[in-house]
């Protein structure tokens, strides 16, 4: 028995945990249709947490996978906060945005023990990891829960370091990928490559099932990606405009706009790299900038910014995560999209 199937999944797919445009209504349509739904949790407080795994536990046995950064969070700097906000002043300027203000935009809180107290009592069948794993105290009492780790890889030395501490499945994230580049060994970008030319590589070197992440976003990709190796595909920017998902009007109509095409890795909006659909705050900064504060810092100087922007219909200063490929995105109930794809795939 692989696996997948000993998760009880029914289909290779995985719904992508996606954080600020989903919640567990997402996660629990995907397992609900044979799939392995995921719930993003790095931007929950605990409150948020345990009310979301209580909806998840209530819809019955699963399988779900919660999902958490590992990020280290390094202390603000004021100084270059300040910088930030003086890049930022003329937008602030032009939506009449108070310079001084606070922001509550979310944090994006590290594993923690809070965290793994949470999977203890809950006991998801699996728990993903971004950016590295956490420490080997908090590795090994997620561990002893009988929960399977997975946890994403951009290049080959990451794959290994993970196989080599405690990952039962790697996630290889492809540089077409939406959302936040998993990279944690080395920051160089050129490192990064493509999901099929990456995907066989991993799968040669490790002895662990490898899942399949990034351009994946129809029946043909899903079965494309079994043949190079893959024991599983991640999806995540194919769900951005199911009915389940909580992506906002303004993301959906930047997602169906002829402009979609074009994405970029950004770190104007977390501090970190991740690929979105290009907008005006990336054009006019250029998307890479040593300006942009330390993930997660970044964010709260654009909170206000980037509210007062929406508020009139402005989507030029929102985060706008996205893959390469947005042609699998349309507005239907995931289960019905899934459906489709195992028909295409050959997987019925």
């Amino acid at each position: 028995m692989t696996l997948f199937a000993e998760l009880g999944m029914r289909y290779p797919i995985i719904q992508a945990p996606m954080a600020g445009v989903q919640n567990s209504a997402l996660a629990m349509a995907a397992t609900g249709a044979g799939a392995l739904g995921s719930l993003p949790a790095a931007m929950l407080s605990g409150d948020e947490l345990r009310q979301e795994l209580l909806r998840l536990a209530a819809s019955g046995p699963g399988p779900f996978n919660i999902n958490f950064f590992c990020h280290r969070q390094p202390e603000p700097d004021p100084a270059q906060e300040r910088r930030w906000r003086q890049v930022l002043a003329p937008y602030y300027a032009e939506f009449g945005v108070d310079a001084a203000a606070q922001s509550r935009a979310p944090g994006r809180a590290p594993f923690n023990g809070e965290h793994a107290a949470l999977l203890e009592e809950f006991r998801p069948a699996v728990v993903s990891f971004h950016f590295g794993l956490p420490e080997p105290e908090l590795l090994a009492q997620v561990k002893a829960t009988g929960t399977k780790v997975f946890a994403s890889a951009t290049t080959v030395a990451e794959a290994q370091w993970l196989a080599a501490r405690g990952a039962d499945a790697i996630i290889a994230q492809g540089l077409e990928a939406g959302g936040h580049r998993g990279h944690f060994l080395d920051e160089d970008l050129g490192l990064q490559q493509g999901t099929f030319t990456l995907l066989p590589q991993i799968v040669a070197a490790v002895e662990l099932p490898v899942i399949a992440a990034g351009g994946i976003v129809d029946g043909k990709g899903i079965r494309a990606a079994l043949a190079l190796g893959a024991s599983a595909v991640q999806m995540g920017t194919a769900f951005l405009c199911c009915h389940e998902a909580t992506t906002s009007a303004l993301h959906r109509s930047a997602i169906h706009n002829e402009g979609s095409h074009h994405t970029a890795l950004t770190n104007l909006f977390s501090g970190r790299p991740a690929r979105g659909i290009v907008n005006r705050l990336m054009r006019e900064l250029g998307p890479l900038s040593a300006a942009a504060p330390a993930f997660p810092h970044a964010s709260g100087a654009l909170a206000l910014l980037r509210a007062a922007a929406e508020k009139v219909g402005d989507s030029g200063f929102s985060p706008l995560w996205a893959g390469q490929n947005v042609s699998g995105c349309h507005p239907m109930a995931a289960a019905d999209l899934i459906a489709a794809w195992v028909v295409e795939a050959g997987l019925a």
